[in-house]
Parts: C-alpha cells; sequence; structure tokens
C-alpha cells in the first residue's frame, strides 16, 4: 500500500504543474550527446507533455553522428573555435544527417510511444532566415583566439525566426520536430548551432521554458556541486573566473539570450537521467541548473 501511496503523492504533486503549463509552449533543445538508448524515455516523456496539453517543440543536435558519418566517408574535419568547418560537401552530409536521420528517429520515437510528430527544418515555411555567422564577434563572446583570416564556411546563425508553421503544427495537435538548418535571402544553405536556434525558436514562441538536454548534470560551481539555479550576473562572473568553460560557455550565452527574448526559464540538465524532462517539469525539486535573469 505504502508503494501505491508513493505513487499517487507523485502525481498530486506533479498537479500544479500541468496547471501551470496548460496550453504553454516549452522547447526542448535535444542534443547529439545524448545517446539513443536514452531516446525512448524521451520520446515518452514529450508525449506525456503533450497529453496533458502542453505544447513541446523538439529542436535537435547532431554534431557527433555528423562526424562518424563523414569519418566513414573518409572526409576530414577540421574545427575553428570548437566549430566544424562546413564546406559544401560536408553541408550536404550534415544536412542528410540531421533531417534525414536524426530527425526521422525522434520522429519515429515519438509515434511508437503515442505521439503525433512532423518532422521540419529550418528551411520550411521560411522558419529560419540565417546569415553567415561572424566568427570573429562568436569568439569575442565566448573568449576564444582565431586564426587571422579563419572561414568556417557554412556555418550560420540565426537571423530571424517566423514562428508561423511551428504554431499550426502546434495547434494541431502535431509535436514538431526541427533540424537546425537555415538559408539566407539568397537561398545559400547553413547549418547552425542547435543550442541557437532553440532559443532563438523559444524566443519566437514566448516559450514559458528552454530545457536544454546534454550529457552531464548541470553547471557546477569551483568544488564540482551541482548550482540548482543561476541568475545571468552570476553566470557571467563564473564565465569570467573561467569556473564555466568550454562548451558550457555557448549553453549560457545562449540561454542568457533566450531570456532576454521573453523565455521565462532556461534550465540546463541530465538527458541520460532517465525521465529527465518529466523530472524537471512536474517535480518540486527539479534536476539540473535553472538560469534566470
Amino acid at each position: 500500500m505504502k508503494e501505491f501511496t508513493h505513487k499517487a503523492k507523485t502525481l498530486v504533486e506533479a498537479l500544479p504543474y500541468i496547471k501551470e503549463f496548460y496550453g504553454k509552449t516549452i522547447v526542448v533543445k535535444y542534443g547529439g550527446s545524448v545517446g539513443d538508448e536514452d531516446l525512448a524515455n524521451f520520446a515518452r516523456d514529450v508525449v506525456l507533455m503533450k497529453y496533458v496539453g502542453m505544447h513541446p517543440v523538439i529542436v535537435h543536435g547532431g554534431g557527433p553522428q555528423i562526424g562518424n558519418h563523414l569519418k566513414k566517408l573518409g572526409i576530414e574535419t577540421d574545427f575553428i573555435a570548437g566549430l566544424r568547418v562546413t564546406d559544401e560537401q560536408t553541408m550536404e552530409v550534415a544536412e542528410m544527417v540531421l533531417v534525414g536521420k536524426i530527425n526521422q528517429k525522434i520522429i519515429e520515437a515519438i509515434h511508437s510511444m503515442g505521439g503525433k510528430a512532423v518532422g521540419t527544418s529550418g528551411k520550411e515555411g521560411k522558419m529560419i532566415l540565417a546569415k553567415k555567422l561572424d566568427l570573429k564577434k562568436f569568439a569575442k563572446e565566448n573568449g576564444l583566439k582565431v586564426p587571422k583570416g579563419a572561414d568556417l564556411g557554412m556555418v550560420g546563425e540565426v537571423d530571424s525566426v517566423n514562428p508561423d508553421l511551428i504554431k499550426v503544427l502546434e495547434n494541431s495537435g502535431f509535436i514538431p520536430v526541427i533540424a537546425p538548418i537555415g538559408f539566407d535571402e539568397e537561398g545559400r544553405t547553413f547549418n547552425i548551432n542547435a543550442d541557437h536556434v532553440a532559443g532563438k525558436i523559444a524566443g519566437a514562441l514566448n516559450a514559458v521554458k528552454l530545457i536544454l538536454l546534454t550529457n552531464v548534470t548541470g553547471i557546477m560551481d569551483n568544488k564540482k556541486n551541482l548550482i540548482s539555479t543561476l541568475t545571468e550576473i552570476e553566470a557571467k562572473k563564473l564565465i569570467k573566473k573561467e569556473i564555466i568553460s568550454s562548451g558550457m560557455i555557448p549553453k549560457v550565452m545562449c540561454a542568457i539570450e533566450a531570456l532576454h527574448e521573453g523565455v521565462q526559464k532556461v534550465h540546463i540538465i541530465d538527458g541520460t537521467v532517465d525521465h529527465a524532462l518529466i523530472l524537471e517539469i512536474f517535480t518540486d525539486s527539479g534536476i539540473g541548473t535553472e538560469i534566470l535573469i
């Protein structure tokens, strides 16, 4: 009987969150570092969110998968400031992996859990108008050094987001699954960092939450203890002290940008934890790190 009572208490604990987020949009970035073995749990959580009246929107990455596919094809990859140099051949592979493979895997997983998903990229419905990434600006913002005259090729950043297609899908009962590909006014295709895309889409949708799934617990302090809540000012201090460093810096900067564009909270959580989304959204304690203005 105690076991059943515990389950009942868990459901009761979830009730105020279901009420609070009913009808609201929550953007989730599914990182390429989250393994395929975690996809079923992720899909189950997303379908549950939809069935209780929330509007989950999925943006996915795929850096490791793109790297593996390039290796299989014998295509060498160079990196500048942690970003993959992307020529036309690499862009073709990236688009194939992101749109043709990862996107479809996520859709299949959601369908297998009883949900309805539609896959798209930023090209459809002119969702993402992109431009070539300003490498010097990116390096300066993230405390990185780049060689003089360095060029990333077809690596872009979001210029603007048209959320109309996403809203149509949401209101029709579908879960949008978006690959981080966009193009500019001249029709040139760009591969864009998925965290950046997720943040921009969350802002355009006035999302109540942006959740970044990764393969780490969250943001840690200098003693390797999890920081559960962090403000923008505190985050920038930790970056200056190099406590927040490496690949976590772009995630934090993306989070801060999303908050300034109207997102209420951003969460960085470990997507390899069973039912990470459920624990973050439906429980009092949550997991990972939440970032606020």
